[in-house]
């Protein structure tokens, strides 16, 4: 078990480098928000689609009902999910995103509360208000001034939690029929499917001609996205989901030390009270679960 736990805690910490991926690319490469989200999708699900193919002697087919399914997932839960992340990184900081982005599983409580009969309970209430107040203290509400500058930022950030949280919804749906591997490889290909007619025909030959922009690119798709999610699957293997999720909340904390080591990102007092009410609303969804 304590191998489990190190995979997870390796997840987390590959997840948590996000930030500094997108910075490089967005600042020193000059590549857009869309281009970088379609190439972190495109490089994760081909590399799974080869690894399965090999594995396996040939290409893990979907049925033509499952198609719905997998274009849903694809468009809501990657495409909508990858593109809000990275621009909330860019316009509030990678430690801020990540705080944000841990409002999924009290979207998750409200959505399945609304749409799939699941009772909203006293410690649900209580989980939602902590969790949504938080966002309040780290988005700042209490600087009218800096909330109304930030405020598409902080739009995005919520807005990751969300799709985040149908990324996790349409994940459980999936894995029911299929393994979890199949499942990432249709999600992520669906997903970059989506993107690609946004792409400019110059952007994509820059990021595929440039050594360092497309060794970047690769690093993004392979190390945050890819192994991250091989990580956390195989630690699941021998470690309690609730410890896995206890343990992944680690991620915004190592997001905000990586934006303060290398890009000088600063949280305010109030902004990490934020973000503990946060990840004190997780763990209370969690002992709900």
């Amino acid at each position: 078990m304590l191998r489990g736990y190190g995979l997870i805690l390796l997840a987390a910490f590959l997840w948590s480098t996000l930030g500094l991926f997108y910075n490089r690319l967005l600042h020193h490469h000059d590549l857009t928000t869309t281009t970088i989200a379609f190439f972190r999708a495109a490089v994760a699900s081909l590399t799974l689609f080869v690894g399965l193919s090999g594995r396996a002697g040939r290409w893990p087919a979907i049925s033509r009902r499952e198609v719905p399914f997998y274009a849903l997932f694809g468009a809501f839960g990657v495409a909508a999910f990858f593109l809000v992340y990275i621009r909330a990184i860019d316009r509030v900081g990678m430690g801020v995103a990540a705080v944000l982005l841990y409002t999924a599983p009290a979207w998750v409580a409200l959505i399945a509360a609304l749409f799939l009969g699941e009772p909203l309970t006293r410690r649900k209430g209580v989980a939602l208000l902590l969790a949504f107040g938080g966002a309040a203290l780290v988005a700042r509400i209490y600087h009218l001034g800096s909330v109304r500058l930030d405020l598409v930022g902080i739009l995005f950030g919520l807005g990751s939690g969300l799709t985040y949280g149908l990324y996790t919804i349409f994940s459980k749906v999936g894995v029911r029929r299929r393994s979890s591997w199949e499942v990432l490889a249709y999600a992520l290909g669906f997903g970059a499917l989506f993107m690609l007619p946004w792409q400019s025909a110059e952007s994509l030959r820059r990021a595929v001609t440039t050594p360092g922009t497309l060794l970047w690119l690769l690093g993004l798709g392979w190390l945050p996205t890819l192994g991250a999610g091989v990580a956390f699957n195989q630690g699941l293997k021998t470690v309690p989901a609730s410890g896995a999720s206890i343990v992944a909340n680690l991620e915004p904390a190592l997001a905000a030390l990586w934006g303060a080591l290398f890009l000088h990102e600063r949280l305010e007092p109030f902004q990490v009270l934020g973000g503990a009410m946060i990840l004190g609303a997780v763990l209370i969804l969690q002992r709900e679960g």
